[in-house]
């Protein structure tokens, strides 16, 4: 999922715009710059901005800022907590390669869990799984070079594999497949 400030909204015509929602907690630099390079490492094409997603993709059946009063409602009640990154992984059915969470994959379980409801409320076609995707949509004769990659960038990185999860994005995706930034919110405070 790439994505843009706040300031690109004004200029995405609202025609362009699609009903795909997202709730996201990017990752902070220098582990985000890392994984952005690591990213593009293997998808040369793709425009990356590291995050784990507490609400995947999803349309809205109210105007998105009728459910960030929710998410504001819902992020203020939460604690900002810890997440350490664990191993390289792969799920099995999309071939998606990701970085697993370790400590703090209970706490994004729970959130997941508070955020999917009301007007967030989406029957997602995955069980929810807290990671942080690296590669997608791999031509099958290269998953398994792109997951060795994978690994050796990742088992190569010598800093932070950890982060303060402190604020929410809530960003909504276009026709060209760029996601951009709606709203901010602070777990614990209001929006930023």
């Amino acid at each position: 999922m790439g994505s843009h400030p706040n300031g690109v909204l004004s200029r995405i015509p609202a025609e362009q715009r699609l009903n795909v929602f997202a709730l996201v907690i990017y990752i902070p630099d220098p582990l985000g710059r890392f994984l952005d390079d690591l990213r593009r490492d293997l998808v040369p094409e793709c425009n990356p901005h590291a995050h784990i997603s507490v609400l995947p993709p999803r349309p809205l059946a109210v105007d998105w800022q009728v459910a960030g009063e929710q998410v504001r409602e819902c992020a203020g009640n939460w604690t900002p907590f810890d997440i350490v990154l664990e191993r390289i992984c792969m799920f099995p059915v999309t071939n998606v390669i990701y970085v697993e969470l370790g400590h703090g994959a209970q706490e994004m379980f729970r959130i997941h869990e508070a955020m999917n409801s009301r007007a967030l409320l989406f029957d997602e076609p995955f069980v929810y799984h807290p990671h942080i995707t690296l590669a997608q949509e791999i031509p099958p004769g290269q998953v398994a070079a792109v997951n060795r990659r994978a690994r050796e960038l990742w088992d190569g990185y010598t800093g932070p594999r950890s982060f303060r999860a402190e604020r929410t994005a809530f960003v909504q995706n276009t026709l060209g497949n760029c996601w951009i930034d709606l709203a901010e919110f602070s777990l614990g405070g209001v929006a930023v």
